[in-house]
C-alpha cells in the first residue's frame, strides 16, 4: 500500500473559546484552546512574566476519583523533577483545585502525528535527529524515575531547535482509575511493548520499544504492526515481526533493535544516541541546523509563533448564532480575549488582508488523529500462545441519567434506520451511502463510524465523531457546517461549509439543527442530527447520513 504523501491543510492552531470555557483556571487567564482528548482540555495562557504555556484541564469526570487525583499529584511532582532540552518544562500545577489541572511550557510547534499526517513521511536524517532528541528526553525522565508509558507521535512536538516529548506518566494517573476494574491497562495499541499490552510492569525499556515504533511510523508513514482493531496491533505487538518495508533500509537495523520482543534486548538511550552518531546518512556532528525539517513544517512552527496577544482585561462578547427556525438571530455569549490596543486573537490587524479560512480544528488526539489525541483505555484479558486476547474499553461504574427521547436502542447498527427528515436541497454528483441512520453511544468510549453507520469502541474508526460530555469532536482536517434546522442536506452542506464553518459543536447549540462533517479527502460528507444527550457522560443519541461524491 502507497503512503499517500498529498499536502492538506493542517488545523488551526488556535481554537476560540466557547461558553463552555472557563475564563481563568487557577489564575491564567485562558485565550484559546490548543486541543482536547482523554485526559481533558489544553489552553492557551501566560505567565504573568508574559511566557506562553499549555495549561491542561483534566476532565472533571476523572478528578471525581480519588485514585486518580493520587496519583496525578504523585506524577506532576516527579514530571518537575525532569529538565531535559528535549521536553515541555512543567511550570505550574493545581493537584487541589477542584479541576486539577497542569501548566507545561507552550512548544509552537505541531505533533509529529500531524506532520506525517499531512506532509508524509520524514526523510532519513530527520528520523535519525529525533530518535537521538526523543532518546535524549526519555533520559531525563528515566533519570527523575518516570516511565513515559505513551510514548507515540502525538506526544512530540516539533520546535525549530528540535522535538519535545509531552505527557510524561501523565498516563499512570489515568492508569490508577481504569486498574479499579481487573486487567485494564493505559496505552496507545501500536506503540505499546509486548509486556504494556500483557499488563506486565512498564520499565525504561518500555519506552524503547515505543521509540521504536515511533520511528518506523515517522520514517515510513505508517505503524510496524498495521491498522485495524487495537486486538489486532497488539496481537501483532506480541507475536509477530515488525513490518518495516517502507522504512529505508538502513534504519532497519536501529528500529529493529528497538522493537525487539524481550525488553532485556533493546538498547539503552545512550546506545540509541551512539548508533544515531555513528550512522553514515548523518554527516558531521548531530545538531538540528537550518534545514533539519521541511520547510512547509519550518512553516508551521512559525504560524504557532504568532501567537494571540495578551489583552490586558477578559470581555465577553456577543457572537451571533446561524438563523434559527423563525428566520430570527440568537446572539450566544463567547468568552473572548478582547485587546483594546489590537485585534482580536485570532483576527487579522485593521488594513490586513483578512486571514485565510480557518482550518479545522483539532480532533482529539491520539495516534492517528491530532496533535493531543487522547490516551487509549484497553483491557488485555488473555493475550498468549498466538491467541489474540479479548479488549474491553474501561466505562466508570456509574448510571447515566434518562433522556427524554432516548429509547431501547443499544450502541449497534439499526437494521430498519428510521427515515432521515427529507434535504432541503440536492447536491449533483453525490450519492446517499445510508440515510437516517439512528445510532447511540452510550457513553465516551463509544465513537461514532461515518464509514459504516455505525458505534464503535473509541480509537478504532478513520472516519468518525467522537464526543464528550457536552460536544462532538471532529477528526483532524475535517471541517462541519451547523445548518438553521434539521432539513440539511449535501447542496446545503457545501454552501455552508464554503462560507460558514463551525468550530465547535457542542450539545446546546444544536437542539433542532443537524449539522454536516466533509471528510479530509473532500469526498465524503455526513449530515448529523442530535436526538438526545444525557446530562454527563450518558448516552448520545444521533441519526446520520451518509453522502459520497461520485468519481
Amino acid at each position: 500500500m502507497s503512503v499517500d504523501r498529498t499536502e492538506t491543510a493542517a488545523p488551526t492552531a488556535f481554537q476560540p473559546l466557547t461558553a463552555d470555557d472557563p475564563a481563568t483556571v487557577g489564575g491564567y487567564r485562558l485565550f484559546a484552546r490548543l486541543g482536547a482528548g482523554g485526559m481533558g482540555r489544553v489552553y492557551l495562557s501566560y505567565t504573568r512574566g508574559g511566557r506562553p504555556v499549555a495549561l491542561k484541564v483534566v476532565r472533571p469526570e476523572l478528578a471525581e476519583y480519588p485514585e486518580f487525583r493520587e496519583r496525578f499529584a504523585q506524577e506532576v511532582a516527579s514530571a518537575r523533577l525532569i529538565h531535559g532540552l528535549y521536553t515541555a518544562q512543567v511550570v505550574d500545577a493545581g493537584v487541589d483545585d477542584a479541576v486539577p489541572w497542569l501548566a507545561t511550557a507552550y512548544v509552537p510547534g505541531p505533533s509529529l502525528h500531524e506532520v506525517v499526517k499531512h506532509n508524509g513521511p520524514l526523510a532519513e536524517p530527520t528520523v535519525l535527529l529525533l530518535m537521538a532528541g526523543i532518546a535524549e528526553a526519555l533520559q531525563a525522565i528515566h533519570a527523575a524515575g518516570v516511565v513515559h508509558r505513551d510514548l507515540k507521535p502525538a506526544n512530540v512536538l516539533l520546535a525549530a531547535d528540535g522535538p519535545r516529548v509531552i505527557d510524561f506518566g501523565i498516563a499512570r494517573a489515568a492508569e490508577a482509575v481504569t486498574l479499579t476494574s481487573t486487567g485494564l491497562r493505559v496505552g496507545s495499541p501500536g506503540f505499546m511493548a509486548p509486556e504494556q499490552a500483557l499488563g506486565l510492569p512498564a520499565t525504561p525499556a518500555t519506552d524503547l520499544f515505543a521509540l521504536g515504533a515511533l520511528a518506523a511510523h515517522i520514517a515510513g508513514g505508517a505503524p510496524p504492526f498495521g491498522g485495524g482493531s487495537d486486538s489486532s496491533a497488539l496481537y501483532r505487538a506480541i507475536h509477530e515481526e515488525p513490518d518495516l518495508s517502507r522504512v529505508p533500509a538502513s534504519l532497519h537495523g536501529l528500529i529493529g533493535w528497538c522493537l525487539a520482543k524481550q525488553a532485556e534486548d533493546r538498547p539503552t538511550t545512550s546506545q540509541v544516541i551512539e548508533a544515531v552518531h555513528a550512522h553514515p546518512a548523518l554527516i558531521g556532528d548531530l545538531r538540528f541546523a537550518d534545514g533539519w525539517l521541511p520547510a512547509q513544517v519550518n512553516a508551521e512552527i512559525a504560524r504557532r509563533s504568532d501567537l494571540p496577544r495578551a489583552p490586558s482585561e477578559a470581555q465577553t462578547v456577543l457572537i451571533p448564532a446561524p438563523p434559527l427556525h423563525d428566520g430570527a438571530t440568537a446572539l450566544a455569549p463567547v468568552p473572548t480575549m478582547l485587546d483594546p490596543g489590537g485585534p482580536a486573537p485570532g483576527m487579522p490587524e485593521p488594513g490586513a488582508a483578512a486571514a485565510p479560512e480557518p482550518a479545522p480544528r483539532a480532533g482529539r488526539g491520539p495516534d492517528r488523529r491530532g496533535s493531543l489525541r487522547r490516551t487509549a483505555l484497553i483491557a488485555v484479558v488473555a493475550l498468549a500462545l498466538g491467541i489474540a486476547g479479548t479488549l474491553l474499553l474501561h466505562r466508570p461504574d456509574q448510571g447515566h441519567p434518562a433522556t427524554t427521547d432516548l429509547t431501547a436502542e443499544t450502541a449497534t447498527d439499526q437494521e430498519d434506520p428510521p427515515t432521515s427528515p427529507t434535504p432541503s436541497a440536492a447536491a449533483p454528483g453525490y450519492t446517499a451511502v445510508y440515510t437516517g441512520t439512528t445510532l447511540v453511544s452510550a457513553d465516551h468510549t463509544y465513537e461514532f463510524d461515518l464509514t459504516k453507520g455505525k458505534v464503535v469502541p473509541e480509537e478504532t474508526a478513520s472516519w468518525f465523531i467522537s464526543r464528550t460530555s457536552n460536544e462532538f469532536v471532529l477528526p483532524d482536517n475535517n471541517d462541519a457546517y451547523v445548518g438553521p434546522d434539521n432539513r440539511l442536506g449535501p447542496a446545503d452542506c457545501l454552501k455552508g461549509l464554503g462560507g460558514r464553518p463551525a468550530p465547535q459543536l457542542g450539545f446546546a447549540a444544536l437542539t433542532g439543527r443537524a449539522f454536516c462533517v466533509r471528510g479530509d479527502d473532500g469526498h465524503d460528507l455526513a449530515i448529523v442530527r442530535l436526538l438526545s444527550a444525557a446530562q454527563g457522560d450518558g448516552p448520545v443519541k444521533v441519526s446520520i447520513d451518509r453522502y459520497r461524491r461520485n468519481g
